[in-house]
C-alpha cells in the first residue's frame, strides 16, 4: 500500500501523479487538488478547470482577472 502525502491514509487505492519530474501519491483526487491545484490570484480557489491566465498569472475566472486589473480577460465574447 501507499500512504497519500497529504491526508497520510495508507490506501491500497493509492495512485501516483508525476508533475514537473516530481513524483506525488495520493488516496484521493480531493487531496492531488489541495496539493497540486494552482490558487486564483484573487480569491484563493483551487483552478480545478481550464482557468484564465495573464502575465503568467493564474485566476479561476475572468471576473477574478478583472478584479486584479486584467481588462482583456473576458467571460463571454
Amino acid at each position: 500500500m501507499a500512504r497519500c502525502e497529504v491526508c497520510g491514509n495508507d490506501y491500497d487505492k493509492a495512485f501516483e501523479v508525476v508533475l514537473a519530474g516530481r513524483r506525488h501519491v495520493f488516496d484521493s483526487f480531493e487531496c492531488a487538488i489541495h496539493a497540486l491545484a494552482p490558487r486564483c490570484a484573487h480569491c484563493g480557489c483551487a483552478v480545478i478547470g481550464h482557468g484564465v491566465e495573464a502575465d503568467d498569472t493564474i485566476f479561476c475566472c475572468a471576473h477574478c482577472a478583472a478584479q486584479r486589473g486584467v481588462a482583456a480577460i473576458r467571460d463571454r465574447a
